[in-house]
């Protein structure tokens, strides 16, 4: 690996993973019963000086599959009517499969072999998206099957703060609690403090790596 390439280079900076941040909104918590009524993705990108930062949006709302289960505690958190005829619902293929479409572009387009979900709380979005992805019949998945990047954890290294909204305000980004929950909101807020603690460590020194100093006699 050159030293231009380890420092701009978004497919050297995270092994050849592409980092794609991912909210999902949804009426309940059992990935295999309840349904996917929302998701957002948001691309990154790096640029000359290795700097990472929003790239493109992508989101969705989605029609319960047939069958889901509709928990009436979800629906009153997120606000959600799954029956509203203006929310513009489309099918859990035609969501997945048009997210999918632009991510393996990025993957392309950056030189990367496999998307990795970046999301907050991410073992939840990961599951919901991929059994959608699955009763879809969605085969050219390019996530990882399991591998995430989860924000609540690094945010608990870097900032001390593991609630997206407390994380954001101590990384010194706005965020409004009236629009928390709208899968896009949530998406982008994650993206911007991922972003965030990405420069922050490149800010800090400790990205490209320095060689270790060998060990004193």
């Amino acid at each position: 690996m050159s030293d231009t390439a380890q420092l701009t280079g978004l497919c050297d900076r995270f092994r050849g993973f592409y980092p794609v941040v991912i909210d999902v909104e949804t009426a309940g918590f059992n990935a295999r019963t309840d349904a996917l009524l929302e998701i957002a993705a948001v691309t990154l990108k790096m640029d000359e000086q290795g700097w990472l930062s929003i790239d493109e949006k992508h989101h969705f709302h989605v029609e319960p599959f047939e069958g889901a289960v509709l928990q009436p505690e979800a629906l009153a958190f997120n606000g959600i009517d799954p029956h509203n005829p203006l929310r513009g619902a489309v099918s859990e293929y035609d969501a997945l499969h048009a997210i999918f479409k632009a991510v393996r572009k990025g993957m392309k387009d950056s030189g990367c072999n496999r998307a990795i979900m970046v999301a907050h709380n991410a073992t939840f979005d990961h599951s919901f998206m991929m059994a959608a992805a699955e009763r879809a019949s969605l085969k050219r998945n390019p996530f990882h099957p399991f591998v995430t990047f989860d924000t609540a954890a690094l945010s608990g290294l870097a900032l001390g703060q593991t609630v997206l909204a407390k994380a954001c305000i101590a990384a010194g980004i706005s965020f409004d609690s009236a629009q928390a929950h709208s899968a896009l909101y949530d998406t982008e807020q994650t993206a911007l403090l991922f972003c965030e603690i990405v420069n922050r460590w490149k800010r800090l020194g400790g990205w490209p790596l320095a060689p270790l100093a060998e060990p004193e006699a």
